[in-house]
């Protein structure tokens, strides 16, 4: 598979991840017990599982390694550990409303910022444009 399909492939599952991610919070932000579609419990899995893979595909394919050749990269990887540690806490972990929400708006700022380091291949993510 080219490079560009593999590429256009990983930007296509970051957009729907998060907007599922979206959904499922509008959804878990009053009460987590609201998400009881098996789907929606299941696919944000598949979709984030063949977004990493799509990924990593792009890192072995252009040689930049994070963590030693690639600060933007790892600013990624940095911040996706951090979208998913936020992210469980708007879903299910919060305890309360507020927390939550804080946390689904936390979660979307570091996706943003994700993207901006995607973008702008830098660590400063959108301030490098």
């Amino acid at each position: 598979m080219p490079y560009v399909a593999i590429k256009h492939a990983h930007m296509m599952f970051a957009i729907i991840s998060i907007t599922l991610f979206m959904l499922r919070a509008w959804l878990a932000v009053p009460s987590p017990a609201r998400i009881k579609s098996k789907l929606l419990k299941i696919l944000p899995h598949i979709i984030d599982t063949l977004l990493l893979a799509m990924g990593v595909w792009l890192a072995v394919l252009s040689k930049q390694i994070p963590f030693d050749n690639s600060p933007w990269l790892t600013a990624k990887v940095i911040g996706l550990v951090l979208y998913i540690v936020v992210g469980t806490i708007a879903i299910k972990r919060g305890k309360t409303r507020n927390q939550r929400l804080v946390a689904t708006v936390a979660s979307i700022a570091i996706f943003a910022y994700i993207y901006g380091a995607a973008v702008s291949k830098s660590p400063l993510s959108w301030l490098a444009l």
